[in-house]
């Protein structure tokens, strides 16, 4: 069981934000299946739909991203994974403009899967401060581009 768990998690990761096929989500996230901790920490989404609506916002601000696994622990139907995200500032999806900043993200998912789907997820990173330092650096960039 722990075996296809934890391939299952890396199929996930994978083909959900490196492939971006929601489809996948489809496939390997529960009906009632709730995620914790995106886009912001009390954040709970609950079914493919409402994932998949966070999903396009962070590829809109992030088309290029690159996640890759640290490392996964599987014991019994939890699974946790370790990852670190590469990506570019290039789209206006968080709602203000595009830094085209380079930036980098770590964070831990915490997994539970049954039935060779997720049902749960919480995730833990510091999105928000991420957001936050790109959305003062963009701040700048406006007000420099409206004065000239």
């Amino acid at each position: 069981m722990s075996t296809a768990n934890r391939e299952l998690v890396r199929r996930w990761f994978e083909e959900v934000w490196n492939k971006q096929s929601e489809e996948a989500i489809d496939q390997m996230f529960g009906s009632q299946g709730k995620c914790y901790g995106i886009p912001e920490p009390n954040s709970v989404l609950i079914g493919p739909e409402s994932f998949k609506t966070v999903h396009r916002q962070f590829l809109g601000a992030f088309p290029d991203i690159r996640m890759t696994i640290r490392d996964i622990i599987c014991e019994g139907d939890r699974v946790a994974a370790t990852w670190t995200v590469a990506m570019t500032h290039l789209g206006p999806s968080l709602g203000f403009a595009p830094t085209m900043q380079k930036v980098s993200l770590e964070g831990c998912s915490v997994l539970v899967v049954r039935d060779g789907q997720i049902h749960e997820g919480r995730n833990y990173m510091e999105l928000e401060g991420l957001i936050n330092r790109l959305k003062s650096s963009a701040a700048p960039a406006v007000e420099a581009a409206q004065t000239t």
